[in-house]
C-alpha cells in the first residue's frame, strides 16, 4: 500500500482507524524505547527510524543519500510491518529475538526484516520495545560498518 505522506503525523492520518491505533501503539513503544541518536520521519514511503547524516554522513549504502535505516512501521495491503533492521544479518540479535517472541506463545510471521502483524494483539509490544532498545546508534553503525564492509 503505497503512502505519498511526507511527515509521520499525515502517514497516521490517511490509514483507517483500526490501522491507526495499532501503528500507533506500536510507535509509541518505539518512541519510547529509541536510543537519542536516531531520528523518526517518512522513509521509504513509511514510518522509519534511521541514523541521520550529522551522525553517519556517509548515509546508507544502496542510496547514500538515504540516512541509515534502523526500523519501520507500515500498513501494506494485507497486514500491517515492523521491519527491524538491527535483527537482520545479526545471528545474535536473531536468535534472542525469536527466543523472546517464543516465550510469549504468539505466532512470529517474519520475512528477511519485518514482522508482519494484522492487529496489535498479535505482537508482544514488550519485546518490540527490547529489541528497539538492545540497539543504540552507535552499535548499530559499528554493525553496519562490518555488514558493508567485513574487511573492517
Amino acid at each position: 500500500m503505497k503512502n505519498k505522506a511526507t511527515t509521520v503525523k499525515e502517514y497516521l492520518s490517511e490509514l483507517p482507524d483500526d490501522r491507526r491505533k495499532a501503528l500507533s501503539a506500536v510507535r509509541n513503544i518505539i518512541v519510547k524505547n529509541l536510543d537519542a541518536g536516531y531520528e523518526e520521519g517518512i522513509q521509504y514511503g513509511m514510518i522509519g527510524y534511521y541514523v541521520p547524516h550529522r551522525i553517519f554522513p556517509a548515509g546508507y549504502h544502496c542510496d547514500p543519500k538515504q540516512p541509515v535505516p534502523f526500523a519501520s512501521l507500515a500498513s501494506q495491503k494485507n497486514h500491517m510491518a515492523i521491519y527491524l533492521m538491527s535483527i537482520y544479518g545479526n545471528p545474535d540479535e536473531v536468535a534472542w529475538f525469536k527466543s523472546a517472541w517464543a516465550k510469549t506463545g504468539k505466532r512470529l510471521d517474519v520475512g528477511k526484516s519485518c514482522i508482519r502483524f494484522k492487529k496489535l494483539d498479535d505482537l508482544p509490544l514488550d519485546i518490540i520495545g527490547d529489541a528497539i532498545r538492545r540497539v543504540p546508534a552507535k552499535a548499530f553503525i559499528d554493525r553496519y560498518r562490518k555488514f558493508v564492509d567485513p574487511r573492517k
